[in-house]
């Protein structure tokens, strides 16, 4: 049998090949801090070529919510594998499509008529800024070509989406210069459970009264701001952005990315303030963490309006939209979050992150502890240690990745209360 010293020496290799080969994101080449080889997952857990192995406090970056290897997902690509695993979207049409543009747009906020595939988050914003952009130009208002969003926010990595992340704290500001002008407002200050104010909509109503010609919508984050700093705020300003748009004649978008298919404890965090965007970016999670794949959701007037008016088409259409594939595995993912019960996982993970995440409060240099759905975070008031963090907490047994000043979790929906209770316990020991 092979031996220990047998793993380390092909673990330690494959990192030295990939030191010298490739780029990983965020990183240098080669990498900084080298990475941790993988040699296979199942369930919550991640198996290192070392033997160790992992428990998975990232759902790997958000997306994997049943867990890897899960049996119903596996099924579902290896059915349509015997199908077909690929076919163009341009003239041609398939079942799994159909039936997952369908149930999209039965599950999400009412109202929502169309759907428009593409193969990532930061495409799915894109379409959603060209969908905003295309249909005033369509109505011959070409004027009404900028965005308002909030700072903190982040939606993508791609030139139109760098635009409406946060300027100053966010990680583009290398471009900018070269990116698209855009508005922004203070982020929301009342956190999620805080005492609603109506100050809080001042700066944002002043500016929509003063430019709202300008303006072909209001894109956001609704209810959390994801990789802008992991920011929970009160649904009420979401409401109440949802009628700012309505009364100043904006489109709005709502960039659910990283919040859609239960992470939050809602089904979207639109619910929370029972709003339906013009136009909705869904992503990570669609295909519970199989395949990189994103929708933009749209209501029909939008549709219409380009579509009916010169040039008659949205001018966008990725290779790979709706590869059957991603789409199968996605409805069987839907499927699968629907037919369990996520609510009850997500509010006893919820539970669990709140009293083990508690302690940190009381560390030094710790700034902040927050915890919606199954989302837990620890601010500090100075940059982690991203290297010294994250091997205490691999010696631990638990995979996470921090950045800036946030040590945070997202785990699979399926992580048992002593997983969490390892999550978090890895956390505040690593932290003190």
């Amino acid at each position: 049998m092979p031996t220990d010293h047998h793993y380390n020496d092909l673990n330690n290799d494959l990192i030295k090949r990939d030191a010298e080969v490739l780029w990983h994101p965020y990183s240098a080449a080669p990498a900084p801090i080298p990475p941790y080889a993988v040699k296979s997952a199942s369930g919550t857990r991640l198996t290192l070529h070392d033997g160790r192995q992992l428990i998975d406090g990232m759902s790997s970056w958000w997306a994997v919510i049943h867990g890897y290897n899960n049996p119903a997902l596996n099924a579902a690509m290896t059915s349509q594998l015997d199908e077909m695993a690929h076919v163009m979207f341009g003239g041609l049409t398939h079942e799994p499509a159909v039936l997952l543009a369908e149930k999209l747009l039965a599950m999400s906020p009412p109202g929502l008529a169309r759907v428009f595939f593409s193969d990532s988050g930061s495409v799915a914003v894109e379409v959603a800024i060209k969908m905003a952009l295309q249909y005033w130009f369509s109505l011959g208002r070409p004027a009404k070509k900028r965005l308002l969003t909030i700072r903190q926010g982040y939606h993508g990595d791609t030139f139109a989406t760098m635009s409406v992340c946060d300027p100053v704290n966010g990680m583009h500001h290398l471009f900018s210069d070269l990116l698209m002008p855009q508005l922004f407002v203070k982020a929301p200050q009342i956190p999620f459970a805080g005492i609603w104010d109506e100050s809080e909509m001042d700066e944002i109503t002043e500016l929509v009264k003063a430019r709202h010609a300008e303006l072909a919508a209001i894109i956001l984050e609704p209810i959390v701001q994801g990789a802008g700093g992991m920011r929970f705020y009160h649904p009420q300003y979401l409401s109440r952005v949802r009628a700012l748009c309505d009364e100043y004649d904006l489109l709005l978008i709502a960039d659910e990315i990283a919040t859609g298919f239960g992470r939050t404890g809602e089904l979207f965090a639109c619910n929370y303030a029972g709003i339906t965007p013009d136009i909705l970016c869904l992503g990570k999670a669609l295909t519970g963490g199989y395949m990189s794949f994103a929708a933009t959701l749209t209501k029909a007037f939008v549709s219409e309006v380009i579509s009916q008016k010169w040039p008659g088409v949205l001018m966008h259409g990725p290779t790979f939209m709706a590869n059957p594939l991603a789409c199968s595995v996605a409805l069987a993912s839907i499927n699968l979050l629907e037919n369990s019960p996520w609510q009850e996982r997500v509010a006893e993970i919820e539970g669990l992150l709140q009293v083990g995440l508690e302690p940190c409060r009381e560390l030094p240099g710790v700034k902040d502890v927050r915890v919606l759905g199954a989302i837990g975070v620890v601010e500090t008031s100075d940059p982690v240690d991203v290297k010294r963090v994250q091997e205490r907490v691999v010696e631990r047994g638990v995979w996470l990745r921090p950045f800036a000043n946030l040590c945070y979790t997202m785990p699979p929906f399926i992580t048992e209360a002593d997983e969490v209770k390892q999550i978090t316990s890895a956390i505040c020991e690593a932290l003190s």
